[in-house]
């Protein structure tokens, strides 16, 4: 093998173009109130950043000339349109109210909860995962799992506050990172590089 492959093998980084493409299109279709409804500054700012930062990413991993050629489009071949189909369908059979924007709430949830699927599988395919690819899906898997600790907060000191789409798909969400979380921590107290079996 030559030197130049050997540097492209060893560039190859563990982030997934389809999870992040995912992750645009929830965001994308949770934030469709924008354009109706002004709750204050800050969730607006916010609601854009989230937008413009996910779409920045999936256009980066596919047309920026340096980032693109650090991207592992070998390994990263889960068919993550086939996620896309069923979670809409549950979200036009399952809802809250049968309005276009509640739809496509309820889609974005149902989504977001599968949406991490092509990095999982990504990171089983390649095994051996660096530092900040490690750390950047524990952090993903993290963040949802204090979710379902402010639910439970929320149950119990707010009166009538039950949300089971949320709650379910969060659930969901969170036992997808089970395994990852294992092996994480596991290789965090045993102080070794993360790896996940084959």
């Amino acid at each position: 093998m030559d030197r130049g492959a050997k540097r492209k093998n060893t560039n190859k980084r563990g982030v997934s173009l389809k999870t992040q493409e995912l992750y645009a299109l929830v965001f994308a279709t949770r934030y469709l109130d924008m354009f109706t409804d002004f709750i204050s500054l800050y969730n607006t700012v916010m609601k854009l950043i989230f937008l413009s930062s996910s779409f920045s990413i999936v256009w980066y991993m596919r047309r920026h000339k340096l980032v693109r050629r650090s991207y592992d489009k070998d390994h990263d071949t889960f068919r993550h349109q086939f996620l896309v189909l069923p979670c809409l369908i549950l979200a036009l059979l399952i809802h809250e109210q049968f309005t276009f924007k509640e739809v496509m709430w309820t889609f974005s949830i149902y989504l977001e909860a599968v949406a991490i699927l092509p990095q999982l599988v990504l990171l089983q395919r390649t095994r051996n995962i660096d530092n900040l690819t490690g750390q950047y899906v524990f952090f993903l898997g993290a963040y949802r799992s204090l979710y379902i600790l402010n639910w439970i907060y929320r149950y119990f000191t707010e009166p009538h506050y039950v949300h089971w789409i949320t709650w379910i798909s969060g659930f969901v969400q969170t036992l997808l990172y089970a395994d990852f979380f294992y092996y994480y921590l596991n290789s965090w107290k045993n102080n070794v590089k993360l790896t996940l079996p084959a």
